[in-house]
């Protein structure tokens, strides 16, 4: 069970991994947080951190990054609040506006959803209707720019586990998940070279009983609170339509 300052703690650097894809170091946190205690105490709790697998410590560096068990902890402290708020609702009004035109062809809807939601995410974007034999993928362009990407292993590791995602979209939709929405974090994916990225999937509801999958792929450090929110807001959309 963790303290509450290791929460803050790993929260604070989950938060600034995510921003900066650099190891975060206790001298990093103390001078943007303002804790009030030494570097020294930050770097005894990232220690214990460590030690119970929260972070790792790549290489020699003095810095820290978050392991899958600390994105996970991160994680499912989202999805346990409200991170869908009215603001972040009305700032999407020009999407779902832009969707709702294209809502009564399936493959419209879907490439402008993909698209959106890949332009929003910054990760790749996977929109998916069965029934219509429907898969549109949208978002190559914008993962090539983060730092990741710069590893011609993980391009490889990235493009197999994107070319299997439709295959396992309907296994994963049997698995339990909060109100609908799965979030697979490095191993915890069903595909076996997804180890390095995240999934986040939603089963989503179209007029006529039409359903579908909707699906956001990118590296651990992808930017978990917009992306929830996100999918969150378009199930609401989809239910009031």
């Amino acid at each position: 069970m963790l303290s509450e300052r290791q929460e803050q703690i790993l929260d604070l650097l989950i938060q600034e991994y995510i921003d900066s894809a650099e190891p975060v170091s206790s001298q990093s946190i103390e001078k943007k947080h303002k804790f009030g205690i030494s570097p020294a105490t930050i770097r005894i709790e990232m220690q214990k951190l460590t030690g119970s697998g929260y972070l790792c410590q790549p290489h020699t560096s003095a810095g820290r990054v978050p392991t899958d068990k600390g994105y996970r902890f991160f994680v499912d402290r989202i999805s346990d609040g409200d991170n869908n708020s009215k603001e972040r609702r009305e700032d999407l009004l020009d999407i779902w506006q832009e969707l709702e035109e294209e809502m009564e062809s399936s493959f419209r809807f879907a490439r402008t959803l993909a698209k959106r939601m890949s332009r929003e995410t910054s990760n790749m974007a996977t929109a998916y209707f069965p029934e219509d034999e429907i898969a549109v993928k949208e978002g190559w362009s914008g993962m090539f720019k983060e730092p990741e990407f710069d590893d011609a292993a993980y391009i490889e590791r990235f493009a197999k586990t994107v070319d299997e995602l439709e295959d396992k979209l309907q296994e994963i939709d049997g698995v339990s998940g909060s109100e609908g929405m799965h979030i697979f974090i490095g191993r915890e994916n069903p595909m076996p070279e997804a180890r390095d990225f995240s999934l986040i999937v939603s089963k989503i509801s179209l007029p006529g009983e039409r359903q579908g999958f909707m699906a956001i792929l990118g590296p651990k450090r992808m930017a978990y609170d917009k992306n929830i929110s996100l999918i969150n807001s378009l199930k609401k959309f989809l239910e009031n339509f």
